[in-house]
């Protein structure tokens, strides 16, 4: 689901993983293990700093790959850099950030919201990723793009 005005803008993007709930929460809230599953297709991911509580957060460059042509960075010409602040952790059930992009364009700024649900389902969990208010800079396309390669990277490290 995609909304049209591009102030207001969300996605939500959904995957079963044959993975228990607790394992899944814990994907999103371990350093080593977010580089592994969350830069989207060939893209690498760097931690830069990591405080896993509520007020707390963490800090993360994706880097697109030297031969990519097709998209340019948001902080760099290679590289998006996140700044993530944990608003709500309720193991094993649910995650809410308030995401930021490093970054002096001025369409890419402000804070948006993800919340992450892990909901029981036949066969494993449904992994839920909701953004909202998306920067007027990020089209929800590409951000859905981004959720679902992320969502089955992550359902290859467990499935």
């Amino acid at each position: 689901m995609t909304t049209e005005h591009p102030s207001a803008a969300s996605t939500r993007t959904s995957r079963i993983i044959k993975a228990p709930a607790e394992a899944l929460y814990r994907a999103f809230t371990e350093p080593e293990a977010l580089v592994e599953w969350l830069p989207p297709g060939e893209m690498t991911g760097e931690v830069h700093a990591f405080d896993a509580r509520v007020g707390g957060g963490y800090e993360m460059s994706l880097y697109y790959p030297p031969d990519e042509q097709a998209f340019r960075g948001k902080t760099a010409e290679r590289e998006d850099r996140v700044k993530v602040r944990f608003v709500e952790l309720a193991p094993p059930r649910r995650i809410v950030e308030a995401v930021s992009f490093v970054t002096a364009d001025p369409a890419l700024l402000g804070e948006m919201t993800q919340t992450v649900t892990f909901d029981p389902a036949p066969g494993g969990t449904e992994v839920t990723l909701l953004f909202e208010n998306l920067p007027p800079g990020v089209r929800p396309q590409d951000n859905d793009t981004g959720a679902r390669l992320s969502l089955d990277q992550l359902a290859r490290r467990f499935e």
